[in-house]
């Protein structure tokens, strides 16, 4: 198996949306009620700090992206971090490999917190981001009509993590600004 994770091209729209409806029909891990066309490409790359693919012997497996947190200038220093995995590449590190590119970009970049929205639903995604240092901060319940996924309601769970290029010092002028 030969993977590689790249910048994001124009000519990824069609596989980057078979992942994410992929997750839209067939899990909690996306929030969307239907799939989605080309225009949610459109949406991610322009909202998207950086956004990369994840390829397996020249296949999009997955693709990850950060975007800002709060268009607030005090909150300049938080990303949000969203990423998908086809199902049938799980397992395999590729997901520690996006994620760790995703960090090192953060970290390059003066991000100094990361916020991921994962469903409570989502119990591998919550296992994963927990064993990366992630920490639960927060909840979100939100009623639902996805019934065809049999459920009603879908809590969706903040979870938060501080990246480790600052010192304490350095956190806390950030505060008092």
């Amino acid at each position: 198996m030969s993977d590689r994770i790249r910048p994001v091209e124009d000519r990824d729209a069609e596989a980057v949306l078979k992942v994410f409806n992929h997750h839209v029909a067939h899990s909690f891990a996306a929030y969307a009620e239907q799939e989605f066309g080309s225009e949610v490409f459109e949406t991610f790359k322009k909202n998207a700090s950086v956004f990369y693919i994840q390829e397996v012997d020249d296949e999009v497996a997955g693709f990850g992206f950060i975007r800002p947190y709060n268009l607030f200038e005090n909150f300049c220093h938080t990303g949000m971090l969203t990423y998908f995995l086809l199902p049938q590449y799980t397992g395999r590190g590729l997901g520690t490999k996006l994620l760790n590119k995703l960090l090192d970009y953060a970290r390059d970049n003066g991000i100094y917190n990361l916020v991921a929205h994962i469903s409570s639903k989502n119990v591998q995604s919550l296992n994963f981001h927990k064993k990366h240092g992630f920490e639960e901060c927060g909840r979100l319940i939100r009623r639902s009509v996805r019934y065809r996924l049999g459920s009603k309601i879908l809590e969706l769970e903040a979870l938060h993590r501080q990246l480790n290029n600052l010192s304490q010092r350095q956190i806390f002028q950030l505060q008092i600004r």
